[in-house]
């Protein structure tokens, strides 16, 4: 008989990816889930007696998803797939009931010894063909477009910045959803979800490049968070104004970093890094995005907005991608697609 499987997943590429992570010749059935209520209708019908589940997606997490199970008591095993690699998350998926973690992007190797382990995987369960037969074949038809693809590369490394946060202050950052759009430098600011706020920020960019692309990160920090952090931070006897400008050099420090290695590391190139430079200090994003108003160009803008379980604490992170990177995304895309 062959297993039922369920992947839940918002991005399109990642349901792709899982998918292909599976064992070649495992007879199983495997179906797909685009977010956390789709998965819930599914095993509630009795669709899967395991699941690969996502945590970061719309509507309804997957924290929920795995809430939602427990309470209702559905008959199904779930490892959670996810690029939020914190040891916070991996503690709550357990504690919520899932079997085991594994992070984005998906190694086969371990997939299989997963499924070996909880023994969805023996040799009678491996289809004597070569390839999978068609009627159990992962059959997601979904196209993959540019802003999913960077999403799913942007919600890994924003995984990795996430992580090393956490380590170093010991605390939980939440995980939002990558917003990835194409705009004009101009429109920079209107774009930008803390926008709507009337706070006033400080800003910090650092410019990269690597062999076909370019751009440059911002950080915004809200002044409201400053004191906070550099509690976190343990500063202590330090003018207001010097205090100000180490927690914004560390926190871009942490955050660039390890976010743009993750970009490099999947994109598989090596990104070399300018120096990082305060463009401003309490002032409105408009004002510390000025410099952008007078140019007309696109640019590929990936938002990503940080904020700390608990705290008062939250910045936004922008990566910003040149238009002449476009056609090198578009490359790498097409070769995992293919």
């Amino acid at each position: 008989m062959a297993a039922r499987v369920l992947i839940c997943d918002d991005s399109s590429l990642a349901r792709k990816q899982m998918a292909r992570a599976l064992p070649e010749n495992w007879n199983a059935r495997v179906t797909f889930a685009i977010d956390g209520r789709d998965a819930l209708e599914q095993l509630r019908a009795g669709a899967a007696e395991l699941m690969f589940l996502d945590l970061n997606m719309p509507e309804m997490d997957g924290y929920q998803v795995l809430e939602a199970i427990r309470k209702e008591d559905l008959p199904v095993l779930t490892i959670v797939v996810s690029g939020d690699i914190q040891p916070e998350a991996r503690a709550r998926v357990r504690k919520l009931g899932a079997i085991d973690f594994i992070k984005k992007p998906t190694d086969t190797n371990l997939v299989i010894k997963l499924l070996q382990d909880y023994g969805f995987l023996r040799a009678e369960d491996l289809a004597a063909e070569t390839g999978k037969p068609e009627e159990t074949s992962p059959t997601d038809e979904t196209p993959i477009c540019l802003n999913d693809y960077l999403q799913e590369v942007a919600n890994v490394a924003m995984g990795r910045s996430s992580d090393l946060l956490a380590r170093l202050l010991k605390v939980f950052v939440r995980q939002p959803i990558p917003r990835v759009e194409m705009i004009a430098r101009s429109e920079l600011s209107m774009a930008i979800s803390a926008a709507e706020d009337d706070s006033n920020y400080s800003a910090v960019c650092q410019g990269f490049t690597g062999s076909g692309i370019a751009g440059e990160a911002l950080l915004l920090f809200a002044d409201a968070s400053v004191s906070d952090m550099a509690e976190l931070l343990q500063y202590d006897d330090m003018d207001t104004e010097s205090l100000e400008v180490e927690v914004l050099m560390d926190m871009s420090s942490i955050l660039f970093g390890a976010f743009l290695k993750g970009i490099g590391d999947q994109l598989d190139l090596k990104l070399g890094l300018g120096h990082p430079t305060v463009l401003g200090r309490h002032r409105h994003i408009g004002d510390l995005l000025e410099h952008h108003s007078r140019h007309q160009e696109k640019l590929l803008c990936i938002e990503i907005s940080y904020e700390l379980e608990d705290r008062d604490i939250s910045c936004d992170m922008l990566v910003l991608l040149t238009e002449d990177s476009v056609p090198f995304l578009e490359q790498r895309l097409q070769y995992l697609v293919d």
